[in-house]
């Protein structure tokens, strides 16, 4: 009996990829159900591609690599750039509503592209326009069985590799799971901090569960901060989309005046960790930081950008008339399980696509609107290449795989949770030292001492261990203590026993245990 493909994670990857394996038997595990938990409906900008006639998929690579900080692998660059198009055509296709003006695509410029390529609905509206027609497709398909508002605990081990996963239903029944070929496509781990623009679920368990196989996970320290998310104390924090800039909104302090502009010649559409940086210091010295889109976008505001005009209403503030508090907030890891291009990790029977992935597309910094992008072509990759078969390029796990779940995990209790999201929040944010990196670990060390090995913990203590390894700065990574970049752009990879390595910069801290 041949078993089927499982598909862990139903976002924009996880829905296409389940598209795209037709006719073999899909079962996708969507954690929360259909159509919610995923941070691909939250996404505000759209798709980037090279779609306008003055653009190519040669330019559209070109701008990700500058975007990367030296880290971005050219042969991701490029499959992504001359892939996106046809994808965008093809969600077109069954119905995504991208708008248009006459026969062209009406298309936005946002931060560090050098032309107008992201698809856009509805101004901001591109995520939950596309996670609606993917979610309609996915119902309508006869090969995917859904298996609504069930998540994967557990990962099994078979002779060759992932055999497929322990689940747990929306009422904590159990039930194993076996599959042919596995992918994760779990999103990222915005949820480990407390200022955090993605669900709060997103706590990383992709590179928790993968590591307990031996998968590799490469630049975890690389966590992208978006400058721009709603500073009114909501949880999460709603997103300023990038495309506000991009139709010229400005950034200001308290008095009115533009910081931006003396800090780089690209101002507001500088790259990301550049203008999020500057926010966070504007915030941190008083001055404060407000997006002003009276002028850009002004009586316009509710039509164009109808999702942050009502997270603005929410908060009591009204974007035609009053510039809004911004500041940034930790948003997409670069980082992750560790893939080629296809979405293959170096466990046998194990893919990992979309944002718990790290192929080398985004490097040290993720070019705006990159993440959907990503998650449809590395979706359609990774189907074409399953259903070729084909050898795996990436080395074998560091040890022997055996023939039983790959456990330990499990849920962090809600309070230790709080205080490590804090914790992240503080001393793994916009800026990073060893003296605060130190007081993470020896914090983690503490909670997992108090609550066992939680996916959270570990995912947790990659981050950290590596961002304390990292002695420089580059991209989303920016150390105090290091303010310089390296001549020579390397990529972290590590394994789950890394973890056990203490560093020699650690800090010695005592963090009492719960």
């Amino acid at each position: 009996m041949t078993r089927p493909v499982l598909i862990i994670g139903a976002g924009i990857a996880g829905l296409w990829a389940a598209l795209k394996m037709a006719p073999r038997e899909v079962v996708l595990l969507t954690g929360a159900p259909l159509g919610h938990g995923a941070a691909s409906g939250w996404a505000q900008g759209g798709v980037s591609a090279a779609l306008a006639d003055n653009d190519s998929p040669a330019l559209h690579a070109r701008d990700t690599m500058m975007a990367g900080a030296g880290l971005v692998e050219a042969d991701a660059a490029h499959a992504l750039a001359e892939g996106a198009a046809a994808e965008v055509r093809a969600l077109a296709a069954i119905g995504a509503p991208f708008e248009r003006n006459g026969s062209d695509w009406s298309l936005s410029r946002e931060a560090a592209h050098s032309a107008h390529r992201v698809a856009r609905v509805k101004g901001d509206g591109a995520g939950a326009a596309i996670m609606a027609t993917l979610i309609e497709a996915v119902r309508a398909s006869q090969h995917i069985i859904v298996r609504d508002g069930w998540k994967a605990v557990h990962l099994l081990e078979g002779e060759t590799g992932c055999a497929g996963a322990l689940a747990e239903g929306p009422n904590g029944e159990a039930e194993t799971i076996f599959a042919e070929e596995t992918v994760l496509a779990m999103g990222g781990a915005g949820g480990l901090f407390a200022l955090t623009t993605t669900p709060a679920g997103a706590q990383g368990q992709a590179m928790a569960m993968a590591a307990r196989l031996g998968a590799q996970i490469q630049d975890p320290e690389f966590v992208q901060f978006h400058p721009t998310a709603l500073n009114a104390d909501l949880d999460p924090a709603p997103l300023c989309t990038e495309a506000l800039r991009g139709e010229g909104a400005v950034l200001i302090d308290k008095t009115g005046e533009r910081f931006m502009k003396p800090v780089h010649e690209l101002a507001e559409l500088a790259p990301r960790d550049v203008v999020a940086r500057a926010v966070h210091r504007q915030n941190a010295r008083g001055l404060g930081a407000f997006l002003d889109c009276r002028e850009a976008i002004g009586e316009a505001f509710p039509d164009r950008f109808p999702a942050v005009f009502s997270a603005c209403q929410r908060a009591g503030i009204d974007p035609r008339v009053q510039p809004i508090p911004v500041a940034p907030t930790a948003h997409y890891h670069m980082g992750g399980v560790k893939t080629d291009i296809d979405g293959r990790t170096n466990v046998g029977g194990l893919w990992a696509i979309g944002e718990c992935a790290s192929s080398g597309l985004h490097g040290a910094n993720r070019l705006a609107s990159n993440s959907l992008a990503e998650g449809l072509v590395a979706a359609a990759r990774c189907a074409e290449a399953m259903s070729k078969g084909g050898r795996r390029d990436l080395p074998p796990p560091h040890r022997k795989l055996g023939t039983s779940s790959a456990s330990g995990g499990g849920k962090l209790p809600h309070l230790a949770l709080q205080r490590l999201r804090q914790a992240m929040s503080r001393h793994c944010g916009v800026e990073r030292s060893a003296s605060g990196l130190g007081e993470l670990i020896e914090l983690i060390n503490a909670l997992e001492a108090s609550h066992g090995p939680a996916d959270a913990l570990v995912a947790a203590r990659f981050i950290v261990t590596a961002a304390l390894r990292r002695t420089e700065s580059r991209g989303g990574h920016f150390r105090t203590d290091y303010p310089a970049t390296a001549d020579n752009a390397a990529h972290t990879v590590c394994t789950l026993a890394d973890l056990d390595q203490p560093s020699t910069e650690a800090a010695r801290h005592s963090v009492p245990a719960e």
